[in-house]
């Protein structure tokens, strides 16, 4: 018996990877399949191709980096039409993603050498002889291994800043997005056509491992938090430095003096965004006791309205056609166990679509509370107060975002998450403020893209001392004497002794 293709499931035919789409099983891309053998030419290239893009200095990356920025502006129309065609994510919602890249490009390419390039330090008194210079150095060959659920924000996270910094970058795109990761890669060639500085290599989880152990540099990885534990084992085996974007679970806290329709609005866009397809979506909704019924409300109503479908909807179907099972389960399990369905339900799964599903009264030791759900459903539970909700938020593992809504005490909450970011009276945001690192904690993973810190990210520091004048209190020479040792001792205990 012939097997039947799942619309949006990748497949591999004569060495290629041919990729669909989830909503109507169209075919959006046909790529070659790396081996291993095929991964390390490409690091070996991008290596040779490296030293060139480093020798550019920062002057000539950005003036390279800010045409790729431009020219992604000019396509935008394009690259999201792929994205809707490749992913099933709505053509509105993949420009907003795409427009978000952009931002990022630019930030990078035009702060690259104020963040990284070389600067005086002071010196110490007790080595008051030496100046002190700092600088930030490319690793060489950055490997990116991105999602499918935001396979152009994403890579780019990673990539554009890595490239600002002055690395190449070899992008492993998921199995299930390789023709949106494709045209990124051949957009830049088209600005940068010298040298391979930026490729691609597509397959399956195997080339991703592949990629691992290629001799990379360093690889920046986003996904799940299983397969974030594999890409850390493989790098583990050549002490390979590793960045991990993993999953989360995030939650919202509405507090009693928050605005509920400006709540309701952003949990609803936080939650139902890309079909809940979202790493720092919100998945769990913690409102105090005086605001719960009148916000749960208020959400039902806004989530009620959003249509669902392949074109011009609000929300598209889901990519990976085994999270179908995935988002089922957590909803059953759910109302097997005392939740109710306030909106949507067990039938709202209807492969490859999820309809908008709201659960309240959920127990905190359920899948749907405690696993990663990736899809449009949210749970909101009632508590006491703001304590009894971060105590709430806080008791997973995962560590990525969150949002809180207040007035009063809503800054004092958000530090009280146990989160790598936090939005106030808003959500999501921070993901598009390219002056802000992003990245978890625990389960969530480790490093920051974005930002100064995410430029940091992908440089080595290094660190440069010169003498300048001769020393008062000799100490690291065998040319010391009993009386310098003395000296130094006194010096010391005038200093710090006091």
């Amino acid at each position: 018996m012939t097997a039947v293709h799942v619309p949006g499931t990748p497949i591999i035919e004569d060495g290629r990877l041919v990729s669909t789409s989830p909503a109507t099983g169209a075919e959006a891309g046909r790529l070659p399949v790396a081996t291993a053998e095929d991964v390390g030419r490409a690091v070996d290239r991008a290596r040779a191709a490296g030293e060139w893009w480093a020798g550019l200095g920062f002057g000539g990356r950005r003036e390279r980096l800010l045409r790729w920025r431009s020219l992604l502006a000019r396509r935008i129309e394009e690259i999201a039409e792929l994205v809707h065609t490749e992913g099933g994510k709505p053509v509105a919602d993949a420009v907003v993603e795409v427009v978000t890249a952009v931002e990022h490009v630019d930030w990078a390419a035009r702060n690259a050498r104020r963040v990284l390039g070389p600067r005086r330090v002071r010196s110490r008194l007790v080595l008051a002889e030496f100046s002190a210079h700092l600088e930030y150095q490319p690793y060489g060959v950055v490997g990116v291994i991105g999602p499918w659920n935001y396979p152009v924000f994403t890579p780019i996270g990673s990539a554009a800043y890595a490239l600002a910094a002055g690395n190449a970058v070899v992008l492993k795109p998921s199995e299930y997005t390789p023709a949106v990761g494709q045209w990124l890669v051949d957009t830049f060639a088209e600005v940068v056509p010298e040298q391979p500085v930026f490729t691609a290599v597509h397959g399956l989880g195997d080339v991703g491992a592949a990629l691992c152990r290629s001799g990379v540099d360093k690889v920046a990885f986003t996904g799940s938090s299983a397969t974030a534990r594999k890409v850390m084992a493989a790098c583990a085996e050549s002490l390979t430095p590793v960045l991990l974007e993993a999953g989360g679970k995030d939650a919202m806290i509405v507090d009693a003096d928050a605005d509920l329709d400006a709540a309701a609005e952003a949990c609803v866009w936080g939650a139902l965004t890309n079909a809940g397809q979202t790493c720092i979506g919100i998945e769990r909704v913690y409102a105090v006791e005086p605001v719960f019924d009148a916000f749960v409300g208020k959400v039902v109503e806004r989530a009620g309205r959003l249509t669902v479908g392949p074109d011009n909807a609000d929300i598209g179907p889901i990519t990976m056609p085994s999270q179908v099972e995935v988002i089922r389960r957590h909803i059953d399990d759910a109302l097997s166990r005392g939740g109710r369905a306030v909106l949507g339900g067990a039938d709202a799964v209807q492969p490859p679509y999820v309809r908008p599903t709201v659960l309240v009264d959920v127990p905190e030791d359920s899948a749907a509370v405690r696993e990663e759900t990736f899809g449009p459903t949210l749970t909101i539970n009632r508590v006491r107060d703001a304590d009894e909700a971060v105590a709430r938020a806080n008791a997973l593992s995962y560590g990525l975002g969150g949002s809180v809504f207040g007035r009063r005490h809503a800054v004092a909450i958000a530090r009280r998450l146990r989160s790598g970011m936090a939005s106030v009276n808003s959500a999501l945001t921070f993901a598009g403020m390219s002056t802000l690192p992003f990245g978890g904690v625990g389960d969530s993973g480790f490093g920051r893209i974005h930002g100064e810190d995410g430029l940091r990210e992908f440089s080595r520091a290094k660190a440069i001392t010169r003498r300048r004048a001769r020393s008062l209190l000799p100490s690291t020479t065998f040319e010391r004497t009993p009386a310098d040792v003395a000296r130094l001792v006194k010096a010391i205990k005038v200093i710090y002794g006091r």
